[in-house]
């Protein structure tokens, strides 16, 4: 199982030195992977239930791409993992550039989580269409697909036409890895049919509450002929008010569940500075390295 953490984002301030500084921390300790949370757009007041209410205008978001972009210059071997780059309400060609080059400037470390979304806000200030953006994604990963690794593309669907026409660079990975962020039954299905792997819900415990949804995952491998063996799956501990003995029991059940990547994440935990949730992925790596 491989090891990552989640980069800070709405924590560790706006300074880019303090930025590289924590990411070069985690890969000095054998960290095998950074992933980054995505919103373009912030409301002033909350949405008013659940973990939505945490998105407002006084939580810093660093896009995520441009985030990567700049780390890729201050490391040398973690990966990047956007976790999760809601896609539909992004111009897919744009997004496949840009994913291109940051592939190409990390020298093929960047695997790309994506899922719909379900902010209204962003998709109507971004002018897209909230309603399709289930349907819309599925199309996407196609296109990007094909972007990546053919040197031109002709395509014709529901979303998108191109005519005879590629990106310059494409990417080292080809295709770069593409993943799927999903809650919810019919969108982790989704993930198990088309993406090479799931990002579960990180607020979803390890044990019986997480199984219904590995099986949704299964389903929709097999639905599509898929191996699911064969695909990927990261899962999150939480540090919240917790210690290294629960977090190491968190990793080892997820694992026995069959996940193939775990991401300890830091943030929403009453950390105050970026030294202190360095102190923590430190503590997590010795406990569960």
């Amino acid at each position: 199982m491989k090891i990552g953490v989640s980069f800070p984002t709405t924590e560790v301030g706006n300074d880019p030195i303090v930025m590289r500084d924590f990411a070069q921390a985690a890969e000095d300790m054998g960290y095998e992977y950074l992933t980054a949370i995505d919103h373009v757009l912030q409301a002033r007041d909350p949405a008013g239930d659940d973990f939505r209410a945490y998105y407002t205008i006084d939580n810093a978001f660093h896009e995520p791409l441009i985030l990567f972009s700049y780390l890729a210059g201050v490391t040398s071997k973690i990966g990047f993992v956007t976790a999760i780059l809601i896609l539909p309400q992004r111009p897919t060609v744009l997004v496949a550039k840009q994913a291109a080059q940051l592939d190409l400037m990390s020298g093929g470390r960047l695997r790309l989580g994506c899922g719909i979304g379900w902010n209204h806000l962003e998709f109507d200030a971004m002018d897209q269409n909230f309603k399709n953006r289930a349907r819309r994604i599925s199309e996407q990963f196609d296109v990007m697909k094909r972007l990546w690794t053919e040197e031109t593309v002709t395509f014709e669907g529901e979303f998108h036409k191109i005519e005879d026409a590629g990106i310059n660079p494409r990417p080292i990975q080809q295709p770069i890895p593409l993943w799927i962020g999903a809650f919810v039954d019919p969108a982790i299905r989704r993930a198990g049919r088309i993406a090479d792997g799931w990002l579960v819900n990180p607020r979803v415990p390890a044990g019986a509450e997480a199984e219904p949804l590995f099986e949704q995952f299964r389903k929709g491998a097999e639905e599509a002929g898929r191996n699911a063996d064969a695909l990927g799956i990261d899962a999150t501990v939480l540090a919240g008010d917790r210690g290294p003995q629960a977090w190491a029991a968190d990793a080892e059940t997820w694992k026995s569940m069959g996940a193939t990547h775990l991401t300890f994440r830091t943030m929403a935990a009453g950390v105050e500075s970026v030294d202190a949730h360095i102190d923590s992925i430190r503590k997590f790596k010795d406990a569960y390295g």
